[in-house]
C-alpha cells in the first residue's frame, strides 16, 4: 500500500513550549523509516540539535520514534501495529516530547498511525450449527456469528456473501458502533423429508486493497416444527458498572419469552459475539443475569456493547444488545516525568530563568483527572504551567550560594478526586559559586611589634582575609602594595608571603632610625575578574639597649690636653666640671648614672651619680699634687648595661704658668704608639716576603733555560737557524737580495759534526762533499771565505720575472715557516753519509723575526720527531754507533728529508739525484744577473740559536 505521509506544523507561544509538529505515517513501517524531518520542520539547525542535546521524552509509553542527531529525522525505531496500540479508537496517534537544554525548550509531537489492511475478518468459530423447524415460516431469522476486522474504516469488514443461497439469503443491520449484525433469513420453506441437512459457506470480506476475506460453514439441520421463536422485552438494555468492581458483580438481566410449550419453550442465553476481550469480562446465565467475570478498567474502556442470543429447544432464537457504560474512580495518582533538568545553577543567574521542566498526567476522567502542582515554600524558585500539562521550574528571586548551596526542590502534585491522590518528586540543585566576595580581613588594622636589631627574614605576625566564596574564587593571595618610608620603598623594610599572609622583616631595624612605619597588604582573590580588599599595618619598631652613652663634655681629643683648674682656695663642694653624656636610646636605655672609677686621690673630687657634676669634697691644701686624673665612668640603665669613660685631667694652682710646666711632661697616647709599630713590623714583612718570591721566580727560571739548553744539547736534534729580518728570498720578491742555507752534519754523539753552508742564493744549490770529515774550523774557514767581497759564491741578482704567488707554494705558505734544516748522520768513523745537493728557494719575505719561544717550541717538535723515527727502527739500524749491526745501510733508513720543505719556496728536498741537478741546472739558469749588476754588500751571517752557540763552543775548546 503507497504510504501517505501527512505534515501540520503550528505554532504556540509559550516560554517554554514553542511549538506542536503533527506528522501521520502508515503502520507496520520497518525499522529505521522516516517519519519526518524535524530539524527543517522545527527551524532548527541539525548541529544546534546535537549541542543542545536534544533528545525524546514519552514519559511511560513505549518508544516507537527515535531521532537521528546527525540527520536531525525522526525515523521508526520499532514496529507499529495499530490495532495492538489502539484498538479500535480512532483515531490512533503517538504523542511525545522532544527537549532541548541551553536555553531548555520543549516541542510536543504528535504521529497519527493510519491504519492498512492487513488484518483479514475472522469468525471466532470455523463452524456453526442450526437446528432450524421444517414448519419455520418464510422470512424467519436466525442470528449469525459476526466476522471481527481489526482494522477500521474502509479496511474493516463491508459485507457478507452466502454459497449457496437457494433457500437463505442475508440481511445486514448497521449498529450505532460501526459493527454490523448479520442474519440468515429463510426465504424458501424446508422440507425434513427432501432435504434434512444443509451445508452453507458465509464469507465475510472487507473492503481494503487487496480484499482480504474470512468464511465460516454453517450447518443446517431441519427438525420438526417449531413455530414460535424467543421474543426479548427489549431490543436493547442499558447498564453501568464502577471500575475495579469485583468479580461476579451482577450488571443486568435479560428476559425473552417463546409462546411454545414444553421443551420448544425452554429459552437459553447466550453471549453470541462482541469486541475482543469482552467476552472473557462478562458471563450469562441461564435465567439472563449478565454477571462481570474480570477486572475492567475505564481507563483501557469506556463502555462495552454486548449482544445477547435467546435460543429455544427447537433452535428459534431472537437477540438483543446490552449496553454498559463502565464508572471511572479515582484510582490513578498524578504521573510525574522530569522532561529536562539542571544539576546546578549560576548564583548571578537572572530571574525566571528555567532549571526544569516536567509532564504531569492523570489517566483519571474529569475532576478525578484535574491536577494542581506546588514546590516546597521559603526556596528562591517558583512554579509555573506552560500548558495543559507541562511545568517548568524557574528561579523566583536571587540566589545566593554563600547563604544556601544546594536546594531540595520538592513537587507535589495533586488530583481533585475524593479521595485526592498526589505523587511528588524531589530535585536536588547545585549553586554554582561566582566570585561576588571579596576578601574581608579578620581585623580593620593592624599592630605589630619588632624589638631592633632583629634578624633578616625575622616573621613578625600574620595577617588573615577570608572569603566566602568557593574553590579557586575564595583563595586568597596576600600583596604589599607600593608605598613609601621615608623615601624608600616599603618592599625594602617588610615582604608579605603570598599563601600565608606571614609578614616577614626584610632588613634589620634600628630605633635610633625609624620608630613606626605604616603600610597597606592587598588581599586578592583567585576569580576571574579578581576582587580584593586591603587593610593597613603599622610596625611599631621597640628599643634595644644597643648604644652606650655619649660623653659631649668634657671633648676626648688625642693631639691636646684639656684640664681643669682649680685654685687652691677651693673650698668644699667646689665645682670642678660637669661631665655631659647622652644616649641615643630611650626609656630606661638612656637613663645615665655616673660614677668616679679611678682618681689620683680619691679624698679630694666626687662625682654627681645623676647630674655628673664633679665637685670636692674637701679643702684643698699644698700637699695635694697639681696634677690630677679622674676616670669617670657613665653607665646606662639598661639590661645588660652599656658604659663609657671619660678622663677628666683637674690642675690644682693658683696661676697658668704653674699649670703649664706641670703637663708638659703629658705623653702622647699609648694606643696610638703601639698602633704605629704594628703597621711599621707588617709593612716590613710584607716587603721582604715580595722580595724573597721575586729571587725565588728568577733563580727558577734560570734553572729552566740552562736545564733545555743541556736537553737540546744532547739530544740528536736539527740546528734550526735564524735568519735576520733582512734576509730575503732567492727570486728577489723582498727587501734584500741575499739567502743563505747551511746544513748541520752531526753524529750520534755530537762530536763529529759538521755544519756546511751553501752558497750564494742565486744558485739555489747546495752541494755536499761526501768524502768531507772536517770540524767547526773547517766551517769557520769556509764561512771566512763566504765574508770576502770577492768571494765566488756571492749572491748574484735574481731574475724577477721568476715568482711564484703565494696560493702556488706546496706545504706550509707564508711566512709560517721562516727557516728550513737539513740534517747528515754520519757513523762513528766521522764519514759522512752521502747525498744529492738540494734546491732552496723562497718566495716571500719575512715579516719579522722568530721569537726565543717560537725556536724553542720548533726545537721541541722536531726532537719527537726523531725520537719517534729512531724508536721504530729498533736495533741494528742506523749505523749511528759502533754497536749497532754493520750490515746498517741508509737504504734501511727511511728519508725523512722527503717531508722537509725550504722555507718560503715552492721547492722541497728530495733524495732523487736527477731530479736535484736537473732543478739545480735549471734554477741556475734563471738566477744568472745581469752584465750591469753592481756588486751585492757582503750577506750577514746566519744567527745561532743558544743550543747551538753552546754546541759550537764545546767543539772549539776540543
Amino acid at each position: 500500500m503507497r504510504r501517505q505521509v501527512l505534515l501540520f506544523f503550528s505554532v504556540l507561544c509559550l516560554s517554554s513550549v514553542l511549538g506542536q509538529v503533527s506528522y501521520s505515517i502508515p503502520e507496520e513501517m520497518a525499522k529505521g523509516s522516516l517519519v519526518g524531518n524535524i530539524a527543517q520542520d522545527l527551524g532548527v539547525d541539525v548541529k544546534r540539535l546535537q549541542a543542545r542535546r536534544a533528545r525524546i521524552h514519552t514519559g511511560d509509553s513505549a518508544e516507537y520514534i527515535q531521532l537521528n542527531k546527525e540527520k536531525g529525522l525522526l525515523v521508526i525505531k520499532e514496529r507499529i501495529d495499530r490495532e495492538a496500540l489502539c484498538g479500535q479508537t480512532t483515531p490512533c496517534a503517538l504523542h511525545f516530547q522532544i527537549a532541548l537544554e541551553n536555553p531548555i525548550e520543549i516541542f510536543p509531537i504528535t504521529v497519527e498511525i493510519t491504519d492498512i489492511n492487513d488484518n483479514a475478518p475472522v469468525f471466532q468459530k470455523d463452524e456453526k450449527n442450526i437446528e432450524i423447524s421444517e414448519s419455520a415460516v418464510i422470512g424467519s431469522k436466525f442470528m449469525l456469528e459476526k466476522a471481527i476486522d481489526l482494522d477500521i474504516g474502509r479496511n474493516g469488514l463491508q459485507t457478507y456473501t452466502l454459497k449457496p443461497n437457494d433457500n437463505f439469503i442475508l440481511k445486514l443491520h448497521g449498529q450505532s458502533n460501526g459493527v454490523k449484525k448479520v442474519e440468515l433469513i429463510l426465504q424458501k420453506p424446508l422440507d425434513r423429508e427432501k432435504k434434512e441437512f444443509a451445508s452453507l459457506l458465509l464469507t465475510a470480506v472487507d473492503g481494503g486493497e487487496p480484499q482480504k476475506s474470512g468464511t465460516m460453514q454453517i450447518h443446517i439441520t431441519v427438525l420438526d416444527a417449531n413455530d414460535n421463536a424467543p421474543v426479548f422485552t427489549q431490543t436493547l438494555y442499558k447498564a453501568s458498572v464502577k471500575e475495579n468492581s469485583l468479580k461476579g458483580t451482577i450488571i443486568t438481566k435479560v428476559s425473552a419469552s417463546d409462546a411454545d410449550k414444553g421443551s420448544n419453550g425452554e429459552v437459553s442465553y447466550i453471549i453470541s459475539n462482541g469486541v475482543i476481550g469482552s467476552i472473557d469480562l462478562f458471563h450469562i446465565t441461564q435465567d439472563g443475569q449478565l454477571i462481570l467475570n474480570g477486572p475492567i478498567d475505564f481507563e483501557k474502556a469506556r463502555n462495552y456493547e454486548i449482544d445477547i442470543e435467546a435460543v429455544d429447544r427447537g433452535g428459534l432464537s431472537d437477540s438483543s444488545k446490552v449496553s454498559i457504560d463502565v464508572g471511572d474512580i479515582n484510582d490513578n495518582s498524578p504521573v510525574i516525568n522530569m522532561i529536562s533538568s539542571s544539576n546546578s545553577v549560576e548564583e548571578d543567574s537572572r530571574s525566571h530563568t528555567v532549571v526544569a521542566v516536567m509532564s504531569v498526567n492523570d489517566p483519571d476522567s474529569e475532576e478525578n483527572g484535574k491536577v494542581r502542582c506546588v514546590i516546597n515554600r521559603n526556596i528562591p524558585f517558583a512554579l509555573t504551567a506552560t500548558s495543559s500539562n507541562l511545568y517548568s521550574i524557574v528561579t523566583d528571586s536571587e540566589l545566593d550560594r554563600e547563604t544556601a548551596s544546594e536546594y531540595n526542590i520538592t513537587v507535589s502534585c495533586s488530583d481533585e478526586g475524593v479521595p485526592s491522590l498526589s505523587s511528588s518528586v524531589t530535585l536536588t540543585l547545585q549553586i554554582s559559586d561566582v566570585n561576588d566576595n571579596a576578601p574581608v580581613f579578620e581585623r580593620s588594622s593592624y599592630e605589630a611589634y619588632i624589638v631592633e636589631n632583629n634578624t633578616p627574614g625575622l616573621s613578625i605576625f600574620t595577617v588573615k582575609a577570608r572569603d566566602a566564596d568557593w574553590n579557586q574564587n575564595a583563595r586568597v593571595s596576600y600583596i604589599l602594595e607600593d608605598s613609601s618610608v621615608n623615601g624608600v620603598p616599603v618592599s625594602s623594610y617588610v615582604s608579605v608571603s603570598a599563601d600565608s599572609g606571614v609578614i616577614h622583616a626584610v632588613r634589620s631595624f634600628d630605633y635610633e632610625q625609624i620608630k613606626d612605619f605604616h603600610f597597606r597588604v592587598k588581599a586578592q582573590d583567585g576569580g576571574s575578574p579578581p576582587l580584593s580588599s586591603n587593610v593597613t599595618v603599622k610596625i611599631l619598631i621597640q628599643d634595644q639597649n644597643d648604644n652606650p652613652p655619649q660623653v659631649l663634655y668634657p671633648v676626648q681629643t688625642g693631639g691636646s690636653l684639656v684640664a681643669e683648674m682649680v685654685p687652691r682656695s677651693a673650698d668644699v663642694g667646689y665645682l670642678v666640671t660637669k661631665v655631659v653624656a647622652v644616649d641615643v636610646d630611650s626609656g630606661q636605655n638612656a637613663w645615665l648614672s655616673y660614677k668616679l672609677q679611678k682618681a689620683t686621690d680619691r679624698a679630694l673630687f666626687e662625682v654627681g651619680s645623676q647630674n655628673g657634676e664633679i665637685r670636692t669634697i674637701r679643702q684643698v691644701t699644698d700637699k695635694d699634687a697639681v696634677k690630677q686624673r679622674l676616670t669617670v665612668i657613665v653607665e646606662d640603665n639598661g639590661q645588660p648595661s652599656r658604659s663609657a669613660t671619660v678622663v677628666v685631667n683637674v690642675a690644682v694652682a693658683d696661676s697658668f704658668p704653674e699649670v703649664l710646666s706641670e703637663f708638659t711632661d703629658f705623653t702622647h697616647d699609648k694606643e696610638y704608639n703601639d698602633n704605629l709599630t704594628f703597621y711599621l713590623v707588617l709593612a716590613l714583612a710584607v716587603v721582604s716576603f715580595l722580595f724573597i718570591t721575586c729571587v725565588v721566580v728568577i733563580i727558577s727560571v734560570k734553572i729552566y733555560r740552562w736545564r733545555q739548553s743541556r736537553v737540546l744539547y744532547h739530544s740528536n736534534l736539527p740546528v734550526i737557524p735564524y735568519y735576520p729580518p733582512r734576509y730575503s728570498d732567492t727570486l728577489g720578491t723582498g727587501t734584500l737580495q741575499h739567502v743563505y742555507n747551511y746544513e748541520v752534519c752531526r753524529t750520534t754523539d755530537s762530536r763529529k759534526s759538521d755544519c756546511k753552508f751553501g752558497r750564494a742564493g742565486s744558485q739555489n744549490v747546495l752541494i755536499m762533499d761526501p768524502s768531507s770529515t772536517g770540524t767547526m774550523q773547517r766551517i769557520q774557514s769556509e764561512r771566512n771565505i763566504l765574508d770576502e767581497p770577492d768571494s765566488p759564491l756571492e749572491q748574484k741578482p735574481p731574475n724577477n720575472d721568476w715568482r711564484f704567488t703565494q696560493g702556488q707554494r706546496p706545504g706550509p705558505s707564508g711566512p709560517h715557516m721562516p727557516y728550513g734544516t737539513h740534517i747528515r748522520w754520519t757513523p762513528n768513523t766521522g764519514k759522512r753519509a752521502t747525498g744529492g745537493p738540494e734546491v732552496a728557494m723562497g718566495t716571500g719575505p719575512w715579516p719579522q723575526p722568530p721569537t726565543e719561544a717560537e725556536q724553542l717550541q720548533a726545537l721541541m717538535a722536531a726532537a719527537n720527531e726523531v725520537s719517534e723515527a729512531t724508536a721504530t727502527l729498533g736495533p741494528g739500524t742506523m749505523g749511528l754507533s759502533t754497536r749497532y749491526s754493520p750490515q746498517f745501510t741508509l737504504q734501511h733508513v727511511p728519508d725523512y728529508r722527503q717531508n722537509v720543505y725550504i722555507p718560503g719556496s715552492t721547492a722541497t728536498l728530495t733524495s732523487n739525484p736527477q731530479q736535484q741537478q736537473a732543478t739545480a741546472q735549471q734554477a741556475a739558469q734563471q738566477a744568472l744577473p745581469p752584465p750591469q749588476a753592481s756588486a751585492q754588500p757582503e750577506p750577514p751571517k746566519a744567527a745561532q740559536t743558544p743550543a747551538s752557540k753552546k754546541k759550537s763552543t764545546k767543539k772549539e775548546k776540543k
